[in-house]
């Protein structure tokens, strides 16, 4: 499973001036040096032989070429990955030998950071190479980032290269949620990076319910928001847990109010409500989620909850971290949650209480139609290849060549990106492509194999996930760990909902997914902050009406600008 976050854009967002202006004064100064816009600079004028280009999606470079990088070095890689595999190093592992080997092209970092793509250390030491205009051949960026470089005239266009190079499944797996990750990556027409295309699709909502509660109670899955909200008024007063005291919560949320985890953006769809997005307004304008009427009758609705002693009267000074204590501990029997949620937290209630059943439930509406389910644009990092790059399709050829060895025709699945001793191996490569409904795909053959009663056929992650099925049901030690896998993939698992939104085509995506425009980099923290705050106040009993007084605070106080500028944007990806 893949999931992300998004960090440090404070730190970002201050540096984003003198960045900007760094980058204009180094791509002048390349200009000056060479008289066609610095390409020969750029390139270095390396007096070695050219590589041969076989222009074949998979085609290899002989003599071999070196292609430069930056990249970050997650935890997981450093610890569960180089920490297992003791003959593979970062520099040297089965990813760079594979595309030597079969590509020609060697990797080479220019520098490596421990930590996150979203760390500070990280943020500033990318910023810092930005800044320099010492670029490598390829730099993963954020949308930010990519911006600026684009408009400082720093990076090679790629779209006739996409289309050149590009094989038939990449084109297929980066097409997965349309024309979104190229309208991030293009500008005037052009695309600028090879957009890392993560999957909105399966970072969908659930209710995640502990349905053992529901069966002592003698209550029935939700269909209306209205039983919802029956179901958190008998877990907070009918003492689901038995032990003669009201010390039991409905629905489980946060302080932050939003996220992967005990958020709040599924049970607002069950109003309508879609905030932290923009949408089409049906008439071709984009217009926020936030500060839409149906975001008020929610916040009356969660209010009213907490009156009723439903909610956690401190959760807001708690984060997800304090909150999964009280899930834990059995104290909370609902929350709306992604489709991991049973891995993480609700497999932590499971550990001290073998008891505890919890299942994914569809998200539902007030009015008992099938809902909307939002998905915010998920993908936050692009290729950028550097202007004069002498072999700026090679990072479309690497792109070919990591879809093609775990999901292609030809795929070494338990090699390349999941074997048993180190199972984020394709963490190793320096691009990680992947198909966005990798999991539910996994499901429907998991699916399939189950309905049938034979599981040999399956392969690849499929098999791999069904081995973690088997486990769990054989009874051992080792199985009981892995309920929360088979809460996802069994036969109540939360990818059979997956499925389902597919089918009934439930999403609503988020609309805007460009870089931040000027006044979101310098008023959307204050914005977002003043609203979690505001909406904080109303869910613990401030007046319902203080939210019309913060519509007309954000349209004030920069809101109109930037929505403005989102739709200025809008209008230029449709020309």
């Amino acid at each position: 499973m893949n999931t992300g976050t998004r960090k440090g854009q404070s730190l970002l967002k201050s540096t984003s001036i003198l960045l900007l202006s760094a980058l204009l004064l180094s791509a002048c100064s390349g200009k000056l040096e060479s008289g066609n816009g610095g390409k020969e600079a750029a390139a270095g004028n390396d007096p070695k032989p050219s590589a041969a280009v076989d222009e074949s999606p998979l085609g290899k470079y002989d003599p071999p070429i070196e292609v430069s990088f930056v990249r970050d070095l997650g935890d997981v890689v450093e610890n569960n990955v180089l920490g297992v595999l003791k003959d593979e190093t970062i520099d040297n592992n089965r990813w760079t030998k594979l595309y030597e080997d079969q590509l020609g092209i060697k990797i080479k970092y220019n520098w490596i950071v421990k930590g996150s793509q979203t760390s500070d250390q990280y943020l500033q030491k990318i910023n810092v190479t930005l800044a320099s205009g010492d670029l490598p051949d390829v730099t993963p960026v954020n949308a930010t980032q990519l911006k600026q470089l684009a408009d400082s005239d720093q990076l090679e266009d790629m779209t006739a290269l996409y289309e050149k190079y590009a094989s038939p499944f990449t084109k297929k797996v980066l097409s997965g949620e349309g024309t979104s990750v190229f309208d991030a990556a293009t500008f005037d027409g052009k695309l600028m990076a090879i957009p890392s295309l993560e999957s909105s699709i399966e970072r969908s909502m659930y209710i995640w319910i502990r349905t053992d509660w529901l069966e002592k109670l003698g209550m029935q899955p939700p269909k209306t928001m209205a039983d919802v909200l029956a179901i958190s008024e008998a877990f907070a007063d009918k003492d689901p847990d038995g032990n003669g005291k009201k010390d039991t919560y409905g629905l489980g949320i946060t302080k932050d109010l939003w996220g992967g985890a005990m958020g709040l953006e599924g049970f607002m769809a069950g109003y309508n409500a879609y905030p932290n997005i923009w949408l089409d307004d049906g008439t071709g304008k984009l217009v926020y989620g936030s500060i839409q009427p149906e975001v008020k009758k929610a916040l009356q609705v969660l209010q009213d909850m907490a009156k009723k002693g439903q909610l956690d009267q401190e959760f807001g000074v708690k984060d997800g971290g304090k909150v999964s204590e009280l899930i834990s501990a059995g104290k909370i029997g609902m929350e709306y949650g992604e489709q991991w949620n049973s891995i993480w937290p609700l497999q932590l209630n499971r550990d001290n209480d073998p008891k505890a059943q919890w299942q994914a439930f569809p998200i539902v509406s007030e009015s008992g139609d099938t809902p909307k389910v939002p998905l915010k644009f998920s993908t936050t990092r692009f290729f950028a290849v550097k202007k004069g790059a002498a072999h700026p399709e090679a990072v479309i050829k690497l792109f070919n060549l990591h879809l093609e060895k775990n999901w292609g025709e030809t795929a070494e699945f338990d090699k390349y990106f999941a074997p048993p001793e180190a199972e984020s191996v394709w963490q190793l490569s320096p691009v990680t492509p992947y198909p966005v409904t990798k999991n539910v795909d996994a499901f429907r053959e998991i699916d399939a194999a189950r309905k049938a009663g034979d599981f040999s056929k399956l392969v690849g992650e499929a098999k791999t996930i069904q081995e973690k099925l088997e486990s769990y049901a054989s009874g051992t030690s080792e199985g009981f760990a892995l309920w929360g896998w088979e809460r996802i993939y069994g036969e109540q698992g939360s990818m059979g909902i997956a499925d389902q939104y597919i089918k009934n085509d439930q999403f609503i995506q988020e609309k805007f997914v460009g870089a931040p425009t000027p006044t979101m980099v310098e008023r959307k923290t204050t914005l977002e902050k003043q609203q979690n705050e505001m909406f904080v106040k109303i869910i613990l009993g401030d007046p319902i009406d203080k939210f019309d007084q913060f519509v007309k605070d954000w349209k004030k106080l920069g809101g109109d600008q930037i929505t403005q500028e989102v739709n200025e944007w809008y209008a230029a990806t449709k020309k």
